[in-house]
């Protein structure tokens, strides 16, 4: 059983695999589920908008006298009109200097509304090469700004957490960080919950999309809901293009308009990245969480003999002597007596356990004396590690600066 235990171990699907392949398993369900319900909803509606067409389209061919294939063709000219911006009511001007900027805003942070689209093909060409570098720093600047906001949360809410400890008299009252630790990355001893910064991000998110949904509400006229859903869906980077804002030809205080709906999308899209980046965490950890159930835990036998392994891995007299006789005659390829104890899955040797407590006694020492000197205690010993050891990206950035993602938990 042990050795079958040590083999699963060893083989490909590790931790980090598991997740991966039950993640995309979840997703797949979670995109079936969807449009599961997204067809129930939203298909009875299609199929009566369509039926109501079809009866307008015969009643004007008859009524007027046109045939259907002249009407027909008409339509599909109204068609590639839109497709090309063109509209019944005035609009603003789509490719002057204030509509291009919208359209680059637009394709940088992949909103992509696709109410304005290049026609040349010189357009179409310099749109890769723009995007290309334009969205990759876009997403560096939306890792700088999740990393930011972290540190600003981190650092107001252990200052609450101080004040917390001051109160109830755990910390003393004249009690201050050096220098080294006032920084805001500095998180020494104390990281910030995960769930608390989900909660506040949540609410800012929220305050922020009510806020904006008002303006776009007064200004153009949409109705509330109309308005949330038209937030969540430029936020969140998804752009159906179906509610454009600023679209119009002319607005009252229209300068003021376009400046606050400019500040609206660039604090929306940012805010809602740094939440679905803690969202993402939460979802680690609950599948974390699931492998842990499915995990293998060998058998009875494995678990008792484990038990009886850690119950029997203490010194008693005569048993180092004893034991080691037995090790040597049963298996006499060791080399040497810790390591015949450590892969029988004896006791640990006096000489070996003598070692490991200086260790821990000189980690000690070093940690006590980082502390005092205002450096973090969590210094990784291996200083050799490369530059990708501690992950790289948004997900890196939460694990750095979150308990609950952190080595030390």
């Amino acid at each position: 059983a042990a050795g079958s235990c040590r083999r699963r171990r060893l083989a490909p699907l590790n931790e980090d695999n598991g997740r991966f392949l039950l993640l995309a398993a979840l997703i797949a369900a979670y995109l079936s589920a969807g449009a599961t319900v997204f067809s129930a909803l939203e298909s009875p509606s299609e199929a009566a908008a369509q039926l109501r067409w079809n009866r307008t389209l015969h009643n004007f061919s008859r009524i007027f006298n046109i045939s259907l294939p002249e009407l027909r063709a008409f339509l599909r000219s109204y068609e590639a009109a839109m497709a090309a911006g063109i509209r019944v009511d005035a609009l603003r001007p789509r490719w002057d200097f204030t509509g291009a900027f919208y359209f680059v805003g637009t394709v940088v942070s992949t909103i992509g509304f696709g109410m304005t689209t290049p026609a040349t093909v010189a357009g179409k060409v310099f749109l890769i090469i723009y995007g290309l570098f334009g969205c990759a720093g876009t997403i560096l600047f939306f890792n700088l700004f999740l990393e930011r906001i972290i540190s600003l949360l981190a650092f107001i809410m252990k200052a609450c957490h101080e004040r917390q400890l001051r109160r109830s008299g755990l910390l003393p009252p004249n009690f201050r960080r050096g220098p080294a630790v006032s920084g805001v990355g500095s998180l020494v001893g104390w990281k910030p919950s995960v769930y608390h910064v989900l909660l506040i991000l949540g609410i800012f998110a929220i305050t922020l999309s009510c806020c904006a949904s008002a303006m776009y509400t007064a200004v153009e006229g949409w109705n509330y809901v109309d308005s949330l859903y038209y937030c969540f869906v430029t936020f969140s980077t998804i752009g159906f293009g179906d509610l454009v804002s600023s679209q119009n030809a002319a607005y009252q205080n229209q300068g003021l308009y376009r400046f606050g709906n400019f500040i609206f999308i660039l604090m929306g899209v940012c805010c809602i990245y740094s939440l679905f980046n803690v969202i993402s965490i939460v979802i680690k950890q609950v599948l974390n969480w699931v492998l842990k159930k499915f995990e293998c835990r060998c058998c009875p036998k494995c678990h008792k003999s484990s038990t009886r392994l850690s119950r029997r891995n203490a010194i008693t007299p005569g048993a180092r002597l004893r034991r080691h006789n037995i090790s040597v005659d049963a298996d006499g390829q060791y080399d040497s007596d810790t390591e015949g104890r450590r892969l029988s899955g004896e006791m640990i040797s006096m000489r070996e356990l003598t070692a490991s407590n200086k260790v821990s006694l000189a980690i000690l020492q070093k940690q006590l004396s980082e502390t005092a000197n205002g450096y973090p205690r969590n210094v990784c010993i291996n200083t050799r590690q490369n530059g990708f050891s501690a992950g790289v990206g948004a997900l890196a950035i939460m694990n750095n600066r979150l308990a609950e993602t952190s080595d030390s938990r």
